[in-house]
């Protein structure tokens, strides 16, 4: 008994650590607000919704860009309970490095925005390095714009 007992209560340990990062990933922990659109081994694209009022629970984002595709009065609280309030605008794109937080919808209508994140943690590293300003261009913003509202249709 006793010779199993590490390989044992290592196993369990990595599939706890297995479960806490993957109970974070939103499509799994946030179904009603996060829907897989897409995924390779490079990219996974996510239609975010919430409805008029919905909240969720703490989940963790990969680095990536978030385009929003309706208006929304959103608050967001990080995991360190730091609260940021903000309104949306359709065509807003907006790179993050890897974060975790909770979302409240505080409108009256629904939200709707892709969120595009980029799986190899070294190249979100980078790209938040060499990213500067989180906001874009406004020739690249209209580009993401006009390109992912197209792609809906």
């Amino acid at each position: 008994m006793r010779k199993y007992g590490r390989p044992f209560c290592a196993a369990l340990l990595v599939s706890f650590f297995f479960s806490v990062a993957l109970a974070q990933d939103p499509t799994k922990v946030e179904p009603t607000h996060y829907k897989l659109a897409f995924e390779n081994e490079y990219v996974q694209v996510v239609n975010v919704h919430y409805g008029p009022h919905e909240k969720s629970s703490l989940h963790a984002h990969m680095g990536g860009v978030v385009v929003v595709l309706t208006s929304g009065h959103l608050k967001f609280t990080d995991e360190n309970g730091k609260t940021q309030e903000v309104f949306a605008k359709p065509g807003d794109p907006r790179w993050f490095p890897p974060f975790k937080h909770k979302v409240e919808n505080l409108g009256e209508t629904s939200y709707n925005a892709v969120y595009i994140g980029i799986k190899s943690k070294h190249l979100a590293n980078e790209a938040s390095l060499k990213a500067g300003p989180s906001e874009m261009d406004e020739q690249t913003r209209k580009l993401v714009a006009d390109a992912l509202l197209a792609a809906m249709k």
